[in-house]
């Protein structure tokens, strides 16, 4: 199963348009194929744009299965029109100003600030966790910032 996580890694961070170019946030996670969820949500939030922008930004992407797992309804609800705000603080949880590769933090317990404004906990003493998800797969490089791929969808904590 590692070896298969590393094979797709590759393949995601070695993907590029013709010409050279190597893909931004939202086409990189549109070609993976298993971010259809996330992208609809970005959608939904109106932050195509800007994982699209220049960046650079970190992004801990949650897989379909990580939305899937979230309680029944969960994700119907942040879809809503009137819950674009809510739906716009839950994404920009998961995304992190700057490029931090795996190995900026490799053996570290320390945290991060998220666009959102609060804090991630990441814990890469044994493995990757953020917060309570695991990093299934990581520094996938884009144009615009890197990708880490997670097993759970990261909730803000409740001011």
């Amino acid at each position: 199963m590692k070896k298969l996580i590393a094979v797709m890694a590759l393949v995601l961070s070695t993907s590029v348009f013709a010409g050279g170019m190597k893909k931004d946030i939202v086409d990189t996670a549109a070609g993976a194929g298993n971010f259809s969820t996330l992208l609809a949500a970005a959608e939904a939030a109106g932050l195509v744009d800007t994982l699209k922008s220049e960046g650079p930004f970190t992004v801990f992407a949650p897989t379909d299965d990580a939305f899937a797992a979230l309680p029944e309804g969960t994700v119907e609800s942040l879809l809503l029109p009137e819950n674009k705000d809510k739906l716009a603080a839950v994404l920009t949880y998961h995304v992190v100003p700057g490029k931090v590769m795996s190995g900026d933090i490799a053996g570290a317990e320390t945290t991060a600030t998220t666009v959102q404004g609060q804090e991630l906990n990441i814990n890469a003493t044994d493995g990757v966790m953020i917060n309570d998800a695991m990093v299934t797969s990581a520094d996938i490089g884009t144009s615009n910032g890197v990708i880490h791929v997670i097993d759970k969808v990261l909730l803000p904590p409740q001011s």
